[in-house]
């Protein structure tokens, strides 16, 4: 009798465990800080280099309509992965390749490109700080009808959630610069998370949209605000103006 009631005991003991377990993890987790307001008048932090990183590049790739080739600059990657052949036993699989081609976009997670002209030797690159890339689209339809060749970039460009790392848990922003890398510009502005982008060829604007952290909370919802954007390439000297289409 003793020893069926410890039994019942513990077996109450350990169901209430297990229902407190599952409140508590059934409970709404706030939202991954993509944002740290320490001081926004102070740069970010310094993110932590990894000496054990090795450096390597894509080959080189020629976009069709261009003279330039250009070479995607990133970290060697170590992916964990598990053998079939010996059950669950972990194993490191090197990936050398940093990003994936499609005739007018480059995609994938890579640190700095290097631009070099067809017919020279000499390279030269798009960033001179840490970043980390998501994209660059060239806007063929728009050269096509103009002389203007343009390169448009989604990358990450500070630590601005100040963990030491520049990675995805950042925020995203939208960059443009011609063919060569030349004359970067940020279309985006600063603690706005880039949403998407897309170009119309009449008239001729590269429309994107952001999110603002309007409550300041450092994450990124449904209470913030998103604020809508366009660019008219055509003129050189224009800044990307709001526009409010659902006022």
């Amino acid at each position: 009798m003793l020893l069926n009631k410890a039994i019942m005991k513990l077996k109450t003991a350990i169901l209430s465990l297990l229902v407190v377990t599952s409140v508590i993890s059934c409970r709404k987790k706030p939202p991954t800080p993509k944002v740290i307001y320490e001081d926004l008048t102070v740069e970010t932090s310094q993110t932590v280099k990894d000496t054990s990183s090795i450096k390597i590049a894509d080959l080189p790739i020629l976009i069709e309509g261009t003279d330039v080739l250009i070479h995607p600059i990133g970290d060697l990657r170590f992916l964990d992965t598990y053998s079939r052949s010996y059950g669950s036993s972990k194993t490191n699989e090197v990936s050398y390749s940093l990003s994936n081609f499609n005739r007018f976009e480059l995609t994938g997670y890579f640190q700095n490109i290097k631009f070099q002209h067809k017919d020279s030797t000499s390279l030269k690159p798009l960033l001179n700080k840490e970043a980390q890339i998501n994209s660059a689209t060239f806007l063929y339809e728009f050269a096509n009808k103009t002389v203007k060749k343009i390169l448009v970039y989604t990358m990450v460009d500070a630590d601005t959630n100040r963990d030491k790392k520049i990675d995805q848990n950042d925020i995203k922003s939208l960059y443009l610069s011609s063919i060569d890398g030349t004359g970067l510009i940020k279309l985006s502005k600063e603690y706005q998370e880039l949403i998407d982008w897309s170009y119309i060829s009449n008239p001729h604007r590269i429309y994107f949209r952001c999110l603002e952290d309007i409550n300041k909370n450092g994450a990124f919802d449904q209470e913030d605000k998103v604020h809508y954007y366009y660019l008219n390439l055509l003129n050189s000297n224009a800044s990307p103006e709001e526009y409010f289409p659902i006022d």
